[in-house]
This record gives structure tokens, sequence and C-alpha cells, in this order.
């Protein structure tokens, strides 16, 4: 096995002494790993710093998406929470293939251990996570914009007693806030994936659900990224084609909790 601590101490430098396609399946391998130190500090990381690299050839990138793509299926929550992270890096470095969205909506929609951090399994993250690659996928050209949209909101209004922690709202919410830049987002669709919130959300008598509180969460930090412009991954500030709409419909789904202050 690679010393891949020694391998992130030099700069994430390829091995000499064993074929890339082994050391990629070592550290995909690893990526399932219970141990925070061995997954995210070094599998993530080199897989991670490779693939931004160009280490991998296009056919490797796929390859290695197709395994991602397999692992919200996986049986431990380390293990799928930590597909989203390497798929991302991998769409972000050109590979996209159509058949990795649909598996990806179904988990991220419907995985229910949604812990921040484990004292034993270190980061899992699996809202904070999938929200990174929903964003990607939001800004990818060849995924429609309105159902990484309906994906977020569906994602935020399935019921849970966990309450997001962790500023995992927050990437939510620009996740969000990236894909409503797409320019061929109708005004219909840029405010109609909202329609479920204001639907199911209602003014609370006594306990306030944790739906209630991370949709809230979440739809008060996308007004303010919405309002100001959203910085893309390449640094530039974009503004949502239909901003003002979007804006008037967050504050009524916002309102429908909150009529004592609107």
């Amino acid at each position: 096995m690679t010393d891949w601590a020694r391998v992130r101490a030099d700069d994430f430098a390829v091995p000499a002494d064993r074929p890339l396609p082994e050391l990629v399946a070592e550290l995909s391998e690893l990526l399932r790993s219970p141990d925070p130190l061995v997954r995210d500090g070094q599998a993530y990381a080199v897989l991670a710093t490779w693939i931004g690299r160009d280490v991998l050839s296009a056919d490797e990138l796929v390859a290695l998406g197709d395994q991602m793509v397999e692992r919200f299926g996986d049986a431990e929550i380390q293990a799928r929470t930590f597909a989203p992270l390497i798929l991302d890096c991998i769409v972000s470095a050109g590979a996209y293939e159509a058949r990795w969205v649909p598996p990806f909506e179904r988990w991220y929609v419907g995985e229910t251990d949604l812990r921040g951090q484990d004292a034993d399994l270190g980061w899992l993250h699996a809202v904070a996570h999938g929200a990174d690659l929903l964003g990607t996928f939001g800004l990818h050209p060849a995924v429609e914009p309105v159902e990484m949209l309906r994906l977020g909101i569906g994602r935020l209004l399935t019921p849970t007693t966990y309450v997001l922690r962790d500023m995992e709202d927050d990437r939510l919410s620009y996740a969000l806030a990236l894909t409503l830049t797409r320019p061929e987002l109708t005004e219909v669709d840029a405010i109609g994936w909202l329609d479920p919130a204001y639907a199911g959300l209602v003014l609370p008598t006594e306990v306030i659900s944790p739906l209630t509180t991370n949709t809230l969460r979440t739809l008060r930090a996308l007004y303010l990224l919405v309002d100001r412009g959203v910085r893309l991954p390449n640094g530039k500030v974009a503004q949502a084609p239909y901003r003002e709409q979007v804006k008037t419909k967050l504050a009524d789904v916002v309102a429908v909790v909150n009529r004592t202050y609107f």
C-alpha cells in the first residue's frame, strides 16, 4: 500500500512505483474508510488534487465517476457522503455523463443520515456535500436548472429530526443561488420551484420543526445571495435573471411562518 501521508507531504506528486489505475483504485477504496484521517485527509485530498491537476485521463474520470455513483447506494454513510465530493471534482474538471444525475437526485432527497460531524467518523455532511454537487450540476449546460432547484427544495422539505449546522444551510443556499443564475430559466421556473415550500410550511403553534428551521435558514441566506449577486467558481459575480421576482417569492415563503414580522 502506498504511503499516502508521504504523497501529500510531497505536494501530491504521483508515485512512480505503481501504475496510475492501481493508485486511483486504492484511493477510491480508501474513500470508504471509517477513519477520517485516511478518508478525508488522505484519499479525498489526493484524489481531489490529482483531478484538479488533470492527472487522470477523460476515460479514467468517467470510470471513477461511475464508481462514485455506485457509492450512493453504499451501506456505509461515509462512503455515500464522500461520493458527491469526488463526483463534484470530476464534473468540475470537465467530465459529465447524464446517467450520473438521477442516482444523485434519488440519494440526495432520500438520505436519512444527515449528521454533520461524528465523533468517530469525522465529517459526514450529506446535505453540504450533496449541495456542492447540486450547485455544479446546476451550472452545467447539460443539466436542466429547474431540476436542481426542485431537488434542493425537495431536500429541505423532506421530514427530518436533524437541524442543519456548520454552514450546511449556507452551502445549499449557495448551490441554489448558482443554479438561479442560469440564463435559460424562465420566470415561471425561477420562482415556481418554491411553490412546495409556500404550500408546505405552516405558522408554528408551539414547537418549530427542524424542517421549518432548515428551510427558513436556507431561504434567508438565498435571499441575500440573490440580492447581492452570486460569486461563481471562476470568481465573477453573476445576477439571477429574475432577481426581483425571486426575492419577492422568497419573502412570501418566509412570511408564511413569520406573519408577526411581515
